[in-house]
């Protein structure tokens, strides 16, 4: 089974650099196409994702926008492993993984996200966000987990673009009830979920303990989908991320998404429940 027609992850996050690169110079693509002796729509056609990238192109493109050493040799490895399937990256620090997430998330239309044991990135405060990092990474200096805590707040602001993607979550019941940080921690990512889901774009759900055995005991899944791209899934564990992009992965984490779908609370149940657990 091949992969939905569409640029790989691979190749979409070669483009995303190249365009932040000629917004970075305050150049447009005529002015690069010029330059490089190039149409303009082939220049969009490389920064879109529409048209599959080539080594010598990208690497002329690079080098014309002067880009640093390093990033070259990272995304030329990208150009030349895009047709592999799916993409897989182990130990590259917490910063550079989640570089590559907020980059693709800005592109989605539509997320959908489960999480078994804590408050979704896009919906926690900056200090259930420190409880969490912090915990979860204590060999990092407190600097550092405060960088990290002001990364996951910015990754936030796709939820306050007016063409910005919808957000559909949904939690375990344990999430809300498991205390992160002292109770005054709890109460205000409580209280803000239930802001959260006012949102006309946003949509929170509640898998109940009465639920039992359920999809969501395999793990977190993040599904996002896009309106010229194809569909992605987001994998984040210790010390690895991976973005699926092959058919059976899509096709096993919307069947997993549609269980847990059937067995959460409706909206309006679930926000009730958030609120009484915060007090009111």
């Amino acid at each position: 089974m091949v992969r939905d027609k569409g640029a790989s992850v691979r190749q979409r996050r070669v483009s995303a650099e190249l365009r932040a690169l000629r917004q970075d110079k305050k150049l447009t693509c005529q002015e690069v196409a010029d330059a490089l002796d190039w149409s303009v729509s082939k220049v969009s056609r490389m920064e879109t994702g529409v048209r599959g990238l080539f080594p010598d192109d990208v690497a002329a493109m690079l080098g014309y926008l002067k880009a640093p050493s390093k990033l070259r040799e990272e995304l030329l490895k990208l150009v030349r492993e895009g047709e592999k399937p799916n993409w897989i990256q182990v130990g590259s620090g917490l910063p550079k993984m989640w570089k590559n997430l907020i980059r693709i998330e800005n592109e989605a239309s539509a997320i959908y996200n489960f999480e078994p044991l804590v408050v979704p990135g896009l919906l926690q405060t900056a200090d259930y966000a420190r409880a969490v990092i912090g915990a979860g990474n204590k060999e990092y200096a407190e600097g550092a987990v405060d960088q990290l805590v002001r990364t996951r707040m910015g990754r936030q602001a796709l939820l306050s673009r007016h063409d910005g993607p919808t957000l559909a979550v949904i939690v375990d019941e344990m999430v809300l009830r498991r205390p992160i940080g002292d109770g005054g921690v709890m109460y205000g990512q409580l209280h803000h979920l239930v802001n959260m889901a006012n949102r006309p774009r946003v949509q929170i759900r509640v898998v109940p303990f009465a639920t039992g055995a359920n999809a969501g005991l395999e793990g977190p899944l993040m599904i996002m989908e896009f309106g010229d791209q194809p569909t992605l899934a987001y994998l984040e564990t210790r010390g690895a991320t991976g973005f699926l992009e092959e058919p059976p992965e899509i096709s096993r984490v919307r069947v997993a998404w549609r269980e847990l779908s059937s067995t959460a609370l409706p909206p309006e149940d679930s926000v009730r429940l958030i609120a009484e657990l915060a007090g009111g």
